[in-house]
């Protein structure tokens, strides 16, 4: 299993928006062969110092693939670049961790 944790950044203020296009997106991605896991995730409340917060603007996107040719065949789908197009001018950064399990 292939698993991803996706860092998105909006520029001030628009997460919102691109939550809207990403949860749109999401039923393709979930129907995607080899998908298991593709949600969404913010920064929970009330832990005060127990954690590190990504802040206000960010959210992380948790990803299980059953295997290498699927996470790639993903990046590759017709409806992930509609996506990356819809959002490109939102987003001040991206950062992506592709992680195995540990031995």
């Amino acid at each position: 299993m292939i698993q991803v944790l996706a860092v998105i950044t909006a520029k001030p203020g628009q997460r919102a928006a691109i939550l809207e296009a990403f949860r749109a997106n999401m039923p393709a991605v979930h129907a995607e062969d080899g998908c298991i896991e593709y949600a969404p995730v913010i920064d929970a409340e009330g832990f005060g110092g127990f954690q590190t917060r990504f802040g206000e603007d960010t959210f992380v996107v948790v990803e299980k693939w059953r295997d290498a040719a699927a996470l790639k065949a993903h990046a590759a789908a017709p409806h992930m670049a509609a996506y990356a197009a819809k959002v490109k001018d939102l987003i001040a950064s991206r950062v992506i961790h592709v992680l195995t399990p540990a031995a």
